[in-house]
């Protein structure tokens, strides 16, 4: 692998813009010779000038970038160095509080363990800690390797050993190369973990303080099963739809069907897109690891995600065939979708440690907060996992369904009534199709409770209380509707029709504006975007906008399609609760890019485990901190946007706050070689 390829890939992507400027450097190189005079037209003396002039500018610009490093590096062991300082003190202060406790209870007694929840916080904060170190190191590595590479092609090129000798005054010299205190630090807490959490037991130690590898692997037998599910799933896939047109079902079945399979294929295909999502993050250097606080030892990959989408796909389909053929098999037809969701709720709800348990109590935690809102702190995932389930309406409808109908129907073999659990269901339903809106409201609420801000959390709980408007109307429209010739005699039905133009405009402002930050006025070359961009291609960008657009008044086309009797209703919910789900998908890429972005701007690449507890005071600031709009910085009004901050000189910049200065941290950086 060439290096230019290895740095890429092990790079902490939120520290991006601090390494050596790698491809940027090698570009010059090649410029300088492919500009030089022909050997064979020209003096030595000129060719000579030439190389020095480009010289000149070549180390100019290599000592640009070694006091980047420098600096950087420097101020992150300074944290580093706070950060264990603060960790050691916390431990030492429990240590002596257990032995207190354990002193007056049991009389004198040494070595008392500490209480298991505090024994708990205090080994996963020591374990993000490391990995903040093992980056930290990893990044002292990469840029001097970078350095040695890049003067090495450079004698090279120029058949010169000025960059052997720079490389050595400069480079080798230089304070993030011969400093060794994260080294050392690295040690120490191992030794303290070892030592004080761990019982001496040093492999258990370095089992939680593992570090996964920086750059991510791929199981080949995870991807062989990926493409064996999926290939089958594509061969069943067509089996059903040939043996569907073959199978004559007609009426109410048909209706039921459609109703009871549509809702699990829905949740297949965003739990694959979710995978998609994954690999796109990853690929582009989107840190959703933290961005999600996922504990970045343990986590789930795109390929697990795109393997189990493609084994429910499975278990889909011969469901399916199942229910075509339940005739043959004898067997009722209609305990085929409901074996089906059952088998898909066993999977989520299985309590034991097997199939992904940590991945499932994450989603199960964080689906318990987000029911519960708002009585519990939000956070990003908390928020993230609401605006799913809002994408997701007609899938949670359809379950609301499912469930309706077997209470209801009272036969395994024919479906009766399909309208009496949907178009006669006038309380039910209705207030099921509110609950993702319900939930991303109360957190909204939540945060404005938390945070004080009415803007942007109050201004957003009120885009999704036009949900609210449109279902109400909706739901109005069509209890009123046997009582008008036309639909468009029912007032209710423009009332439902304003509300949607209403909502509809509005998520859509909030979408681009707010939770991508596009169409910043700074965004320079990048037209209606914003200054910054992560993704390879501004199309992308473009394309979404253009999607999101359509997509948010997908309703319009639906109503006009249905009312001239063009396409059934249920065949128009299917394809537009397709296509909500893949609308998601592609908001998910902006959103998180811009919450990465914001978690650049801070250098923020671990999780910060605090195990102080906070007051409230502390709390709200560190809220208000969190919340600059909504989480993201690109969403700066005309009033309140920060004008833009002079680079000063690196020289001039102080290594270490005046508050976090520590005499025991010695930084000795010559600035005269620099």
């Amino acid at each position: 692998m060439k290096f230019a390829e290895h740095l890429s890939a092990h790079i902490t992507p939120e520290w991006r813009k601090q390494y050596i400027n790698y491809e940027e450097m090698k570009a010059m190189l090649y410029l300088a010779v492919e500009e030089a005079p022909s050997v064979e037209s020209v003096e030595d003396d000129v060719l000579k000038r030439h190389f020095a002039n480009f010289d000149e500018n070549f180390f100019h610009y290599c000592d640009k970038e070694l006091k980047k490093i420098n600096t950087f590096y420097s101020e992150k062991l300074a944290e580093a160095t706070r950060k264990f300082a603060t960790l050691n003190a916390e431990l030492k202060t429990s240590i002596e509080e257990s032995e207190r406790s354990a002193k007056k209870s049991k009389g004198h007694k040494k070595n008392a363990a500490l209480p298991e929840r505090k024994a708990r916080e205090l080994k996963l904060a020591f374990s993000e800690f490391y990995l903040s170190l093992i980056l930290l190191q990893n990044y002292q590595n990469l840029n001097h390797t970078g350095f040695r590479k890049i003067l090495k092609k450079h004698d090279k090129l120029l058949r010169v050993d000025s960059g052997a000798k720079w490389r050595q005054e400069y480079v080798e010299a230089s304070h993030f190369f011969t400093n060794k205190d994260i080294d050392n630090i690295i040690n120490e807490t191992e030794t303290t973990v070892t030592g004080e959490l761990e019982g001496g037991d040093r492999q258990r130690a370095m089992k939680r303080l593992r570090v996964p590898p920086l750059g991510e692997q791929q199981s080949p037998w995870t991807t062989f099963k990926v493409g064996l599910f999926s290939g089958s799933f594509i061969v069943l896939g067509i089996v059903v739809v040939l043996s569907a047109i073959f199978h004559e079902i007609s009426g109410e079945n048909l209706k039921v069907t459609f109703r009871l399979y549509r809702g699990p294929l829905l949740i297949i295909e965003f739990i694959f897109l979710i995978g998609v999502n994954i690999y796109g993050w990853r690929s582009s250097g989107v840190n959703h690891v933290l961005i999600f606080e996922l504990d970045p030892r343990n986590h789930l990959s795109e390929q697990h995600l795109m393997e189990l989408a493609a084994i429910f796909g499975v278990v889909w389909t011969l469901s399916m065939l199942s229910f075509l053929y339940s005739a043959s098999l004898a067997i009722p037809a209609f305990i085929n979708p409901l074996t089906l969701t059952l088998i898909m709720v066993l999977f989520l709800a299985n309590p034991f440690h097997v199939l992904h348990h940590d991945a499932r109590f994450w989603l199960w935690r964080i689906t318990g907060r987000c029911l519960a809102a708002p009585f519990f702190h939000v956070g990003f995932a908390d928020f993230w996992l609401g605006d799913q389930l809002n994408s997701l309406v007609t899938a949670i409808l359809d379950f609301e369904y499912l469930i309706c109908f077997y209470f209801t129907n009272g036969n395994w073999t024919e479906a009766r009534d399909a309208s009496i659990c949907m178009e006669k269901d006038f309380i039910i339903r209705p207030i099921v199709n509110c609950l993702p809106a319900w939930f991303r409201f109360a957190q909204c609420l939540r945060r404005y409770r938390d945070s004080r801000e009415a803007f942007p959390h109050l201004v957003n709980a009120g885009k999704y209380s036009t949900t609210f408007l449109v279902v109400i109307f909706a739901t109005l429209k069509s209890f009123n509707s046997p009582n008008y010739a036309s639909t468009f005699d029912n007032p209710y039905t423009w009332l439902w029709i304003i509300a949607s133009i209403v909502s509809s405009c509005y998520a859509y402002t909030w979408d681009i504006k707010m939770d991508w930050g596009l169409f910043d006025k700074n965004a320079s070359e990048n037209t209606f975007l914003r200054e910054e961009v992560v993704y390879s291609s501004t199309g992308f960008y473009y394309f979404a906008i253009v999607e999101d657009l359509a997509l948010r008044f997908i309703w319009a086309l639906s109503f006009y399609l249905t009312e001239m009797k063009i396409v059934s209703s249920d065949i128009m919910t299917s394809i537009t609760g397709i296509l909500e789900v893949f609308r998601r998908f592609v908001w998910n890429f902006f959103r998180l890019e811009n919450e990465h972005l914001n978690n650049c701007g801070k250098f923020r690449a671990v999780r910060d485990i605090s195990i102080a507890p906070l007051d409230s005071s502390d709390q709200a600031l560190i809220l208000r901190m969190m919340d600059e709009g909504d989480g993201v910085i690109n969403r700066y009004t005309k009033t309140n946007r920060p004008k833009p901050k002079k680079v000063k000189d690196p020289e001039k910049r102080s290594l270490l706050h005046p508050r976090g200065s520590m005499p025991d941290l010695r930084i000795d950086m010559d600035s005269k070689k620099l």
